[in-house]
């Protein structure tokens, strides 16, 4: 027996697309859920002039003080000349500053200034309401369980990724 819905025999134009067979599949829901969550994410992030990758690189350099921008890269799997206008952008705002690094003159040293700190923490509380908002259907434990499920996933894929 097929697993697709049988094929209409009519030539008349769709008047809804369905997606059944395709909402079977964990990776379409996976990107359907996220698309979802990024849009809500970025309304959330807009009152603070921050979009997903400038939030996530204060994130990290507030919780990394002394962090190397090639570090910060790796940790975000980004490529390095990208990871500059993201760098940039946050060092404009007077966010962070970009120092060369003590140990490596050939390295950027990057810490959070008291404004990024300050902005990094209303952010956090924003997004977490946004996350709230996002999970109300599902309590601490299904939250909790859900996680270590993508991160049994991520671990899973990256040692296939990485032979």
């Amino acid at each position: 027996m097929s697993e697709f819905p049988p094929t209409p025999q009519s030539t008349d134009a769709v008047d809804h697309v369905s997606d059944e067979t395709l909402r079977k599949l964990i990776g379409y829901q996976m990107k359907r859920t996220f698309n979802v969550l990024q849009a809500d994410l970025t309304e959330t992030l807009e009152p603070f002039g921050l979009r997903m990758l400038t939030y996530t690189a204060l994130i990290l350099i507030v919780d990394n003080p002394g962090l190397r921008q090639s570090q910060l890269a790796e940790a975000m799997d980004i490529e390095r000349p990208n990871m500059v206008i993201v760098v940039d952008s946050l060092e404009r705002r007077n966010l962070i500053t970009r120092n060369t690094a003590d140990y490596d003159r050939r390295a950027n040293s990057l810490k959070a200034t008291f404004a990024g700190r300050k902005l990094c923490e209303m952010a956090n509380e924003a997004v977490k309401a946004h996350e709230t908002r996002m999970l109300l259907g599902l309590d601490e434990n299904a939250r909790n369980r859900l996680i270590e499920a993508l991160q049994i996933i991520e671990k899973s894929l990256a040692k296939k990724l990485t032979g």
